[in-house]
């Protein structure tokens, strides 16, 4: 058999980096899809107890308790549970809800959707407040001016992306819905109903997204080119947006991208404050009636939702700048 040697590969690369990066995102997410199917498995067979028992109450027959148990196949040992699993996973079947009877994937298919609105619609609100919002702040405090805004900048940012999700989702709740009644305060019956949501996951993210924007602006601001482009008295406008936004745009959206598993973890808190019909607040339900199929389910969609969005991030900073794809490869 003929060896590829590692410059070849490279070489390889440097010839077709587009089909090399591909493939090497495509494998990162094989195996990272592979470790959250196995991670969730462990995860729900460690946690104390019996799901049976708990579902079907503890004064349950004993006998009923040993045939729900064998149905589901809770009688078997682990190994044969893993095969069986991953078997009926690659057929799109995730059980069934030990509580409801309701088969898990149905639940995943009505639920996920609402989850995805509001993190996408945040993530969203994220970039579109953050990008400009860090430049702007960056242009305005370049060089030492004006201390007191950047004193004030930075104390409101980092106190607002120190705050957890939940307290965030509480005082959103308590001041806008309860206090001022401008929004409403669970369900999804109004566009309106969107709002407290999406802010609750956005306005952390974005606090933080603002500072690290600025930091990079500033940075830009500082290089040899910029200052050439000042000194030949180009106009403010077509230095920042044309020569500085572009290039503190790539390490600005690679934050941003990690960013995304915080906001998507944030769901669950946030939709159990809202009453938002989606998978986080599944989760939750779900821990506290112990049906552990609908976990189980609900961590393989959230983290696979997180791993695709990661990918399509790669994908964007990829196309801004090509030579990241060839530098990956």
């Amino acid at each position: 058999m003929t060896k590829v040697s590692i410059p070849r590969l490279a070489a390889v690369a440097r010839r077709h980096p587009w089909p090399v990066f591909c493939c090497r995102r495509a494998v990162r997410l094989l195996v990272s899809l592979f470790l959250v199917v196995t991670g969730s498995f462990t995860m729900i067979r460690l946690i104390p107890g019996d799901p049976v028992r708990a579902a079907l109450g503890v004064d349950a027959d004993p006998a009923l308790v040993a045939a729900e148990r064998q149905e589901l196949g809770l009688d078997q040992d682990l190994l044969t549970q893993y095969r069986n699993w991953l078997a009926d996973l690659t057929h799109g079947r995730l059980g069934t809800s030990l509580v409801t009877g309701e088969p898990v994937a149905e639940l995943m298919r009505t639920r996920l959707p609402a989850t995805l609105e509001i993190a996408v619609l945040a993530f969203l609100c994220v970039l579109v407040v953050a990008l400009p919002g860090g430049l702007l702040a960056a242009v305005l405090t370049r060089d030492g001016r004006r201390p007191r805004g950047e004193a004030a900048f930075t104390a409101a940012t980092a106190v607002l992306a120190g705050l957890p999700d939940f307290v965030l989702a509480a005082g959103l709740t308590a001041g806008l819905a309860v206090g001022l009644r401008l929004f409403p305060v669970a369900g999804t019956t109004t566009p309106a109903s969107y709002v407290l949501p999406v802010l609750a996951l956005a306005l952390a993210p974005a606090a933080a997204l603002t500072r690290i924007v600025r930091v990079e602006t500033l940075k830009v601001l500082g290089e040899d080119y910029l200052r050439t482009a000042r000194a030949q008295r180009l106009p403010a406008l077509r230095i920042h947006l044309r020569h500085a936004a572009p290039n503190m745009l790539t390490a600005s959206l690679t934050v941003a991208g990690g960013l995304l598993p915080a906001m998507i973890a944030g769901t669950v808190l946030v939709e159990k404050v809202f009453a938002w019909p989606g998978v986080g607040s599944a989760i939750a339900q779900s821990v506290v009636a112990q049906d552990y199929p609908v976990v189980q389910a609900a961590v393989i969609v959230l983290g696979s939702a997180v791993l695709v969005m990661n990918v399509i991030v790669d994908a964007a900073l990829a196309l801004l700048d090509p030579r990241s794809a060839l530098r990956e490869s």
